[in-house]
Formats: structure tokens, C-alpha cells, sequence
């Protein structure tokens, strides 16, 4: 398979979230995300990128620079605009988990975060997410930034950040 690392295409990003939605139906949360990242990246408060496999994308995560993304919700500092952004919601297919697309995109991610002047990223991951939280490590987000209960409470997401100077 031939994989292409970039930032997504506005066809890419309603190819993206047309699967999103699909798997999980009946979750009307997913079809206002959908709505919500699609402007984040029409209005520049965010960028997303894209794995494509043969031409069809099968991954993704997006950069939150404004504290006004839903996802920061006014928390400067995850994202203040101006030298801190967020990774946030990285997303493969099954069938491609495990070989290192993901661990590519981050790095194509924060080279575009370092070459538009962020000194400084920081990711959020569920506290009961073991297996993620030692890749984010892995990959140099090991300064503790905060903790805090999401989805209704249901969620404690932990926050960490690395610095791209």
C-alpha cells in the first residue's frame, strides 16, 4: 500500500467524517463534531491532517490553536493561539493500527506547529488509556500540564505537553 502523510483536503476531511459518523450511529454528538472540525479548519482556529492509504484516508489528527475550539474550551493552556497548540483527535482504521502511521502524522504535525512559530504542544488522553498515554510519552509529551473530568464525568483526561524549541 502506498500511504501519503498531509493536511487534509476539504474532500478528505468529509470523507474522514462520513466514516466517523458511521461508526457510530445513533451518536448525534459525532454529527455536530463533524460540523464543528470542518469549520475549525475552514476559520483557521485549527488545521487537520490526513493518512491516506491508495488515495483514501484512513487517518487522522488535527492541531487546535484557538482557546475558542470546542475541544479547549477557553483553557489557554492547551492552546493560546499564539505558541501553544493541541493535538487532538487522532484517529486510525483498524487495519492500518501498529505501523507507525500514526507516530508519522505527529511528527508531520508538529513540523507544521514549529514552522508556524508554536514552541509548545500539549495532548489530552483518558487516564484508563494505558497503551496511548505510553505512546504520547514515547513521543516526548511527558511535562504534566492538568487533569480534568470530561463527558459529563465521565472521562478523567490527563494532560501533557512537549516542547518543539
Amino acid at each position: 500500500m502506498n500511504y501519503i502523510y498531509r493536511e487534509a483536503t476539504p474532500e478528505d476531511l468529509d470523507i474522514l467524517w462520513t466514516k466517523n459518523v458511521a461508526r457510530h450511529p445513533g451518536d448525534a454528538r459525532w454529527m455536530a463534531w463533524r460540523e464543528e472540525y470542518i469549520e475549525i479548519n475552514r476559520s483557521g482556529r485549527g488545521k487537520t491532517f490526513a493518512i491516506l492509504a491508495d488515495g483514501e484516508p484512513v487517518g487522522e489528527g488535527t492541531l487546535l490553536f484557538s482557546p475558542a475550539c470546542g475541544a479547549i474550551a477557553g483553557r489557554r493552556a492547551l492552546a493560546d493561539g499564539k505558541t501553544i497548540a493541541n493535538v487532538n483527535a487522532l484517529r486510525i482504521e483498524k487495519t492500518h493500527e501498529g505501523q507507525g502511521h500514526m507516530s508519522r502524522l505527529a511528527r508531520l504535525m508538529e513540523d507544521r506547529a514549529r514552522a508556524h512559530g508554536y514552541a509548545r504542544l500539549t495532548i489530552g488522553v483518558e487516564a484508563r488509556e494505558t497503551r496511548n498515554t505510553a505512546i504520547y510519552l514515547h513521543w516526548g509529551y511527558d511535562e504534566y500540564v492538568m487533569a480534568e473530568y470530561e463527558d459529563n464525568m465521565s472521562a478523567l483526561v490527563l494532560y501533557y505537553a512537549k516542547s518543539l524549541v
